[in-house]
């Protein structure tokens, strides 16, 4: 897994999503979703005191 920290604007994680139940809306059927990654973004402190003016 690899990780982007970019200074003063955040971080973007490489996580890991488990396989799970799923079901189809349009035909009720039940699935089984595989095991993925997915990107998360996390805001710096920095850009969450700008965004909410504390700085």
């Amino acid at each position: 897994k690899e990780n982007l920290l970019i200074s003063g604007f955040g971080k973007f994680i490489v996580k890991d999503k488990a396989a799970r139940k799923g079901r189809n809306p349009q035909t009720k059927e039940d699935l089984r979703l595989r095991a993925r990654k997915v990107v998360v973004f996390r805001t710096s402190g920095v850009l969450r005191k700008k965004i909410n003016h504390r700085g």
